[in-house]
């Protein structure tokens, strides 16, 4: 056995006859471990919230969208239906008009965004689970399905048939003008249902039939803003975006769910990141207790350290005792550190001790990658801070 390692374990596991040595290594391998716990911990409460924003935009983003590349349309054929329908993974798939509107209800006015959806639009997405109020669309209907936040800003309800919504939108070529008739096209509309997603869709989206969007934004026969893709189970993403590359070229922006909410993720990683520099700070300061019970750990075996160098142990191997104890009981602080984090974790996940709301509990992911972050950060400051205590030694110290 490597002899600073054995004398590195011995002084590690042994206690001192100083308490007060005792009480400060305990107060600095406890700061690691409580310091580590809590990052994995905090690591993992990111993890969750990234994987139920992901789940909870399911409900209203497919797996896949084609957008056009260029411009706001593009034309849909029979042969381009028959190319989609033959690559291997697509379950099913929604054709999409979208387009900023004007909703009129009475004397108010919104500009909210309308997507048409056909009738496959609920074999993609489940939207339809986020219907609050009233119900769904019927086909070939004048209906609509507008957002919480859209009812409340302009004040109205469901099945008011005594007071439709106008949909107004500016028609092509005619410029801006004060007036309405003449520059907008527009449609009367019975709102049949409430849908309450987030505050960015419910504020802002209305949803209606295809062939009412095409009817008011005066689109072509095979004219369409976009494709939704629902995927098979077992489908490779990766294989399906190069099938669709090489079947359409590039006529279309592929985006996954995740790249349609890139906003809300940016900033979920940014706030990951800036708490995992947070939290390494205070690993940085507990380690200072560290460094400070080393070099008390140096001044109590002083008389030890004395006989070894004597018996012949140059002062670079009585460094590398030091070195090596106070890596080990930042490595072995940080196991139970993240051991009491795993416990934590799968406690909330199995038994949602900690609740959002009544009946939501705070989300929480267990990661092997945030195991090797937190024990590679620990492990990485641990040996700074040992080093840092062990250069304390010198020759002069050790013969004093």
């Amino acid at each position: 056995m490597n002899f600073p390692l054995y004398i590195a374990k011995r002084y590690l596991f042994s206690k001192s006859s100083n308490n007060a040595i005792n009480i400060m290594t305990l107060i600095a391998s406890g700061g690691v471990i409580v310091a580590s716990a809590a990052l994995f911990i905090v690591l993992s409460v990111f993890a969750g919230l990234k994987d139920f924003s992901l789940k909870f935009s399911s409900f209203v983003d497919p797996d896949l969208k084609l957008i056009p590349s260029e411009g706001k349309s593009f034309i849909w054929t029979e042969n381009d239906k028959a190319t989609l329908l033959k690559i291997e993974g697509v379950a099913n798939y929604s054709e999409i008009i979208e387009e900023r509107i004007i909703i009129r209800s009475e004397n108010k006015n919104l500009i909210a965004t309308l997507k048409g959806v056909d009738k496959n639009y609920l074999n993609v997405t489940n939207i339809e689970a986020m219907v609050t109020k009233g119900k769904w669309l019927t086909p070939e209907s004048n209906d609509v399905v507008s957002g919480s936040g859209i009812s409340d800003n302009l004040s109205f309800g469901v099945f008011d048939f005594l007071k439709p919504l106008s949909l107004y939108v500016p028609k092509v070529g005619k410029g801006q003008a004060s007036s309405i008739k003449g520059y907008y096209n527009s449609v009367f509309v019975n709102n049949v249902g409430l849908f309450t997603i987030n505050e960015e869709l419910s504020n802002n989206y209305i949803f209606s039939n295809i062939e009412l969007a095409k009817q008011l934004l005066s689109y072509n026969e095979g004219q369409l803003s976009a494709l939704e893709l629902k995927l098979k189970p077992d489908a490779d993403e990766d294989a399906i975006r190069d099938q669709l590359e090489a079947s359409y070229g590039n006529k279309f922006n592929i985006k996954n769910r995740a790249e349609l909410n890139d906003a809300l993720f940016k900033m979920l990683n940014t706030e990951n990141l800036a708490i995992y520099l947070i939290f390494t700070l205070v690993i940085i300061i507990s380690l200072f207790n560290v460094i400070g019970a080393i070099i008390m750990m140096v001044l109590d075996k002083k008389k030890s350290i004395n006989t070894l160098f004597y018996l012949g142990t140059e002062t670079k191997a009585i460094k590398s005792i030091f070195f090596l104890q106070g890596s080990l009981m930042t490595i072995v602080s940080g196991i139970i550190g993240i051991v009491i984090g795993l416990a934590v974790v799968f406690i909330q996940q199995s038994f949602e001790l900690i609740m959002l709301t009544p009946d939501l509990a705070y989300p929480v992911k267990f990661n092997f990658f945030n195991v090797l972050i937190v024990f590679a950060t620990i492990f990485a400051l641990g040996i700074i801070a040992s080093r840092i205590a062990s250069q304390r030694i010198t020759p002069s110290l050790i013969k004093s």
